[in-house]
């Protein structure tokens, strides 16, 4: 299943915390409860946390309640006014961003108003009705924060194939939103692909301690990635010169021998083009990749949703244990404590208006 929209969990982060036989080929169960979690923490914070670049509309700042020169940006909060300028319009008209203030001056981003610099000659209400006066074209969301994402492993000839084969998978996950040169995409799907090498020594029994993976160069593997031998899913977590470190029978498939099996990676992404606003591109062989950063605390919060509701899927939602004097609803019992620290810091408090 490829997923649609940006998640602040991967399904990756997912599977690897519940680390149990139960998410095996669950994809689009994990998926479903991503979503769901990423779609609960936007409504519970007010807020959302991958950058677009899009046009928004705002009536005459008087309507806000505020002053005439100041126009509070409401959930349509900015995420950056520097790399990528706002174009700011009243009626049609460019206001010049020399004469506009981004605020909160000490406290952004995301910048959640804009105010005329008074000593200019510009203003709000240019147009002929105060309605949706105020045109933004910008990029929206919380910031622009990105963490490396390793590099494309091949080269990207076009603008609408949706293939993007990349060094490292663990690095980038399904739901992450990427960044190649000006271009954002969404990855919406991983599939394998071969690294080119194959098995030099080990794993040549089922033994669950059997865990040494020898390949000819250990520089193209990293630790998170997950690997596949034949029908067996190995995750790497540990890199030593030529020799991996592996959990063997990950993601509920069955240990098994293997002799010089041909070594694939989960490489190959499927992703959106041109997304979010941007232009799709073509990029060099090593581009480099970035993602999204999903703050700490917003990425646990809905990680931990995601677990809560994959866990107590299989049980009909039951949310209690037990029976009797030894009853208890120990399921998810830890979340409302994340999701308390997760709103003191991010979430987006109520401005009080004149109505």
């Amino acid at each position: 299943m490829a997923v649609a929209t940006v998640a602040y969990a991967t399904r990756e982060a997912v599977k690897g915390a519940l680390d149990v036989k139960t998410t095996a080929r669950s994809d689009t169960q994990v998926d479903d409860a991503i979503a769901a979690a990423t779609d609960s923490v936007e409504g519970f914070l007010h807020r959302v946390f991958y950058p677009q670049t899009v046009t928004r509309y705002f009536d005459w700042p008087n309507f806000q309640g505020t002053y005439p020169w100041k126009n509070y940006l409401d959930a349509s909060e900015l995420a950056d006014v520097t790399v990528t300028v706002p174009v700011v319009t009243s009626g049609g008209n460019v206001i010049p961003a020399a004469n506009l203030l981004w605020g909160p001056w000490n406290y952004a981003p995301p910048y959640t108003k804009v105010e005329i610099n008074r000593s200019s000659s510009s203003s709000f209400g240019q147009g002929s009705t105060p309605q949706r006066d105020i045109a933004i074209t910008g990029t929206f969301g919380y910031w622009i924060k990105t963490a490396p994402g390793g590099a494309l492993a091949a080269a990207m000839n076009d603008t609408t194939g949706t293939a993007a084969t990349v060094t490292n998978s663990a690095a980038v996950g399904v739901g992450d939103q990427i960044l190649i040169g000006s271009e954002r995409m969404l990855v919406a799907d991983k599939a394998m692909v071969s690294t080119g090498q194959t098995q030099q020594s080990g794993l040549t029994t089922a033994a669950v301690n059997d865990v040494a993976l020898g390949v000819t160069d250990g520089t193209k593997y990293f630790g998170g990635e997950l690997l596949l031998l034949d029908s067996e899913r190995l995750l790497v977590v540990d890199v030593a010169g030529n020799t991996l470190t592996v959990k063997r029978g990950w993601d509920g498939s069955v240990a098994a021998a293997h002799s010089g099996a041909t070594i694939y990676a989960q490489r190959l992404l499927t992703v959106t083009r041109g997304d979010f606003g941007t232009t799709a591109a073509t990029h060099l062989n090593a581009a480099p990749v970035s993602r999204n950063l999903v703050p700490g605390l917003v990425r646990q919060l809905t990680l931990a949703e995601a677990v809560v509701a994959v866990t107590l899927g299989p049980a009909a939602y039951a949310t209690t244990q037990g029976s009797g004097a030894g009853k208890q609803s120990n399921v998810g019992a830890g979340v409302p404590d994340v999701r308390d620290r997760c709103y003191t810091r991010f979430g987006r408090k109520a401005r009080f208006r004149v109505v």
